[in-house]
């Protein structure tokens, strides 16, 4: 690091104070990294410090510089559209890359005389404008449907001048005589009228119906009163479909108007953000991004590359924007909002849910079609979230039971790929301690376990997990020291009252996000070996109790209890048994006395 620090202390030193955007060039002359920036010359610089050598990809990337380059901008908010082109652009290695299925549907308003509007997969630089993307193909096809049945608007491909008209080149098609058009191919439609209707058609598709319903109804009212009743009346029944429209959106307060979100969540190596426009109270679009990161960068940073790209799909954003963060850049004529409660805090958990529900399904997805990568992601995410230095293929989970001290039991319950491994579960019968101690039976439990995993020569888990806190973490890293395991084997303890995550030598708990994926599989390995282990209890419990109802009977033994303990089951099923029953399991001498014992009235 020192080596590149003096190699390009100069230029870093000659770069100005101002925003714009820099380039990392590579021996070969490629573009590898491009950063936005407020000052470039501190930004630039800050990868040449000292901290930047804690990242292995940062440091990989920093040796394979070979030039800098640099762009000054007039403000940060060009800044972050002209990184956002020249990604798109060079596409360097070890940029963010922004994940988006390209067969999204767009709604797209033709840039001609006479406008067509048609769905379309393929955003095109033709001067047109595309609306979108839509992530359900039924809400394009449905807004579609209501523009055609509100709008006479051609579908027709006619190149229209006012030459070609003139000369009337063309005749009416079916779709006129079916009063789906108006004719302006052969000048029964002007250009004036027909543009009237695509400024609305634009209303409807950015969603602020309220505006066309106002026309509408002025329209409406005007007609009426001319006594030209077929067209108010024809007026009123194109109303009444744009307000049952409205009344489909997602309605959140009226007050609301005109305000996009953006949600934001991170994992090991993606992170995804949720799209929402709200317009005069109603939900009226949402789309969500997958970022793959490159390099280590800051969230803030991330959240400023998402909105510059929605910024760009949608030409433009609401004036005010609301943010689970604020963003590292400020954007001209926007304010952010970082809600703490009410309906914008509403609007910000409703994105958060639809980014959990896009990962869930692309995970859904992944396990169908690539099960070994799935499994990779997860335990990748995990590795990531607990600092493991391996990926936790195996994990075991202890747990401890006993109740008032009786019968003390443990269980060991083991996930292979993040799976439960029923074959490899074990249970313990705690043999060393007296009384309910936790603790000391955590300490026995560990040392047996993987004492004799160690003599054996079987395979070690990458992660061990103790279902407990403070106390029964200590008692287990206790028997992994005696073992020489401690510091081998990383090992946690999961608190049950807050999901804290204890590891050893470290008072301060680690706590994860309850939708995080890491959390969920920690949990249910811990709540599957306290299942476990509740069952063991329990089954010892009641052979117990057999053993010492059935002691009573004088000539009983403990051979003879646990023969009917094994094939009666139950108590109740050995008291109602008839003495033939009783006696093809024990002999007809010791059934007549479990018989007489429980049957004969006293």
């Amino acid at each position: 690091m020192n080596e590149e620090r003096e190699k390009f202390r100069e230029k870093v030193q000659l770069l100005p104070k101002e925003p714009g955007v820099y380039q990392f060039i590579d021996a070969l002359g490629n573009v590898i990294y491009i950063g936005k920036a407020k000052n470039l010359r501190h930004r630039v610089s800050s990868y040449f410090m000292a901290k930047a050598e804690r990242d292995t990809k940062l440091q990989a990337m920093i040796k394979r510089i070979d030039d800098i380059r640099h762009v000054v901008t007039l403000s940060e908010s060009d800044a972050l559209l002209l990184e956002n082109n020249m990604i798109k652009e060079y596409k360097p290695r070890y940029n963010v890359l922004l994940k988006d299925d390209k067969t999204y549907p767009w709604i797209c308003v033709t840039n001609e005389p006479f406008p067509r509007i048609f769905l379309t997969r393929k955003k095109e630089k033709d001067g047109a404008k595309y609306f979108g993307p839509y992530t359900s193909i039924s809400t394009v096809k449905f807004l579609l449907d209501l523009i055609k049945h509100i709008y006479s608007t051609r579908t027709c491909r006619l190149k229209l001048s006012p030459e070609i008209i003139a000369n009337k080149k063309y005749t009416v098609c079916l779709e006129y005589h079916l009063g789906n058009c108006k004719g302006p191919c052969i000048g029964k439609q002007q250009e004036k009228e027909y543009m009237e209707s695509i400024i609305q058609v634009v209303s409807i598709i950015k969603g602020d119906t309220s505006e066309v319903i106002k026309t509408l109804t002025s329209k409406m009212n005007e007609a009426a009163e001319r006594l030209d009743f077929e067209e108010a009346q024809s007026l009123k029944e194109k109303r009444q479909r744009l307000e049952n429209y409205q009344s489909k959106s997602v309605i959140v307060n009226p007050s609301i108007s005109n305000v996009d979100v953006f949600s934001f969540i991170r994992e090991h190596s993606v992170a995804y953000s949720n799209f929402i426009r709200v317009v005069n109270g109603a939900v009226v679009q949402a789309h969500t991004l997958e970022l793959k990161l490159g390099i280590e960068e800051e969230k803030e940073s991330l959240l400023s590359m998402v909105i510059a790209e929605m910024m760009q799909r949608l030409e433009t954003l609401s004036h005010e924007i609301i943010v689970p963060f604020k963003p590292d850049i400020e954007i001209e004529n926007k304010i952010y909002t970082v809600p703490v409660k009410g309906d914008k805090l509403s609007l910000m958990k409703l994105s958060e849910k639809n980014v959990r529900h896009y990962r869930m399904e692309k995970m859904k997805h992944l396990e169908k079609t690539d099960p070994e990568k799935h499994v990779n992601t997860i335990l990748e995410n995990i590795k990531a979230d607990l600092h493991l230095p391996k990926l936790p293929r195996r994990i075991e989970c202890f747990d401890n039971s006993n109740i008032q001290g009786t019968n003390p039991v443990a269980a060991c319950v083991v996930f292979i790929n993040a799976k439960p491994a029923k074959k490899e579960y074990r249970r313990f019968n705690v043999k060393t301690v007296e009384g309910p101690d936790d603790f000391a039976s955590m300490e026995e439990i560990i040392y047996r376990r993987y004492s004799r995993i160690l003599n054996e020569k079987a395979q070690l888990p990458q992660l061990i997990v103790i279902d407990g806190g403070k106390g029964q973490l200590s008692a287990a890293v206790e028997s992994l020291t005696k073992l020489n395991l401690f510091g081998k084997i990383p090992v946690l303890g999961l608190a049950k009252r807050l999901e804290e995550i204890y590891f050893p030598n470290d008072s301060v708990p680690l706590h994860l996000n309850k939708n995080s994926e890491t959390l969920k599989i920690l949990m249910h390995i811990r709540d599957e070996a306290h299942r476990f282990g509740i069952m063991f209890h329990r089954n010892k419990r009641s052979a117990g109790f057999i053993k010492s109802e059935l002691h009573k009977i004088k000539g009983v033994g403990e051979a003879t209890a646990n023969k009917l303990m094994i094939e009666m089951k139950t108590m109740t099923a050995i008291k109602k048994a008839p003495k033939e029953e009783l006696a093809a399991i024990v002999g007809t001498r010791l059934a007549g006395l479990i018989y007489n014992h429980f049957n004969t009235k006293k």
